[in-house]
């Protein structure tokens, strides 16, 4: 009998809702200066298309932009074809985008971005031509991508929250090529925040203070943080690998982040929504039940959702996926909330 109540215990612990905050490293709330990651651009070709390149064909004039790069393309290689001969539905003109971390060295390998530029229905089956990457249009290229390109099923239509194949990403497809060019000096002993905000630098702080003592670190704004010298004989460097471990208490932010083309909703935290009323394309969405249609006994009017009073961003979301509502009109309706005082936390649609 002991253990079944120690194991019933022991459940309800597990399964009740914890109000303490949750444990993070510093390093995952802030970073060193001079760690800014460089941003990379391309102007390259994805070949090997099923007929979903792009759809503009040559003419007299010189073609559109996709026909003179191949045309351009193949001057390299010492063949001459006239631009207005060409007809170009297994290429597509794309724009490559990466973002690489400042300490990486010649060698080192990243994911790169790939959109098309002109009227490619899909890049699905697609291969990218050797791309070379800059960090401004004009400067030296510094690195280079290629690779095949990977298409996620999102099986949306397009939209103004959706997209087709016309975009995707080439995993440890770009090469650095050049070593950017970094000071020799110590480093700066501050810790700027990701997130500025006067409660995280303080949470900071305090967790460096607890580590090595009062004067360890102090709060210079919301988005910096300055720490003591290290004592003598302590290289820098390891002092400072040894603060991004310490672990922070850090309350989960009232964020909701939305993926605009699955429909994936995740909060952070137990975020709650007060009483509104939100109808949009045939959805209407009441919380607390204020002011919504009702016909009377029997079934529900096709599109109501009802939520009781005191639900959570979680309890929205069940109820809009339940009716089948689309990952656009999801993020409309949350969005609408918000707007309306209902909903107060950060809504990110991605």
């Amino acid at each position: 009998m002991t253990r079944r109540l120690a194991a019933f215990a022991l459940l309800a612990l597990l399964g009740a809702p914890s109000d303490l905050p949750a444990q993070v490293r510093v390093q995952d709330l802030a970073f060193h200066p001079g760690a800014v990651p460089r941003r990379l651009v391309g102007y390259g070709l994805v070949v090997g298309l099923d007929g979903t390149g792009d759809r503009s064909f040559g003419s007299l004039i010189g073609g559109t932009m996709t026909v003179r790069a191949v045309v351009n393309l193949l001057r390299r290689f010492n063949i001459e074809v006239p631009a207005e001969r060409l007809r170009l539905r297994n290429v597509a003109a794309v724009l490559v985008t990466a973002e690489v971390s400042p300490w990486l060295r010649p060698g080192g390998r990243f994911e790169v971005q790939v959109a098309a530029l002109g009227d490619a229905t899909s890049l699905r089956g697609g291969v990218l031509w050797t791309t070379p990457l800059v960090t401004d249009p004009g400067a030296p290229p510094i690195g280079t991508a290629q690779g095949p390109v990977y298409v996620e099923d999102h099986h949306v239509a397009r939209g103004p929250y959706g997209a087709g194949g016309n975009s995707g990403r080439i995993p440890d497809g770009g090469v650095l090529e050049t070593a950017p060019a970094v000071a020799d000096s110590a480093p700066a002993l501050r810790l700027e925040l990701r997130t500025p905000s006067l409660a995280g630098a303080t949470a900071v702080a305090a967790a460096v203070n607890a580590a090595y003592g009062d004067s360890a670190a102090r709060v210079l704004d919301p988005g910096t943080v300055r720490l003591a010298p290290p004592k003598a004989g302590t290289d820098p460097l390891l002092y400072l690998a040894a603060i991004d471990t310490l672990p922070v208490a850090q309350a989960p932010a009232a964020r909701l982040v939305i993926n605009s083309r699955e429909g994936t909703v995740v909060a952070g935290g137990l975020i709650p929504i007060g009483p509104a009323v939100v109808s949009h394309r045939g959805i209407t969405l009441a919380i607390a039940g204020g002011g919504a249609p009702d016909a009377g006994p029997g079934q529900p009017p096709a599109g109501l959702v009802r939520v009781p009073a005191q639900a959570s961003a979680q309890d929205v979301a069940a109820g809009l996926h339940a009716v089948g509502a689309k990952p656009e009109e999801i993020a409309a309706i949350f969005e609408a909330l918000r707007s309306a005082g209902a909903l107060n936390a950060e809504v990110v649609i991605r």
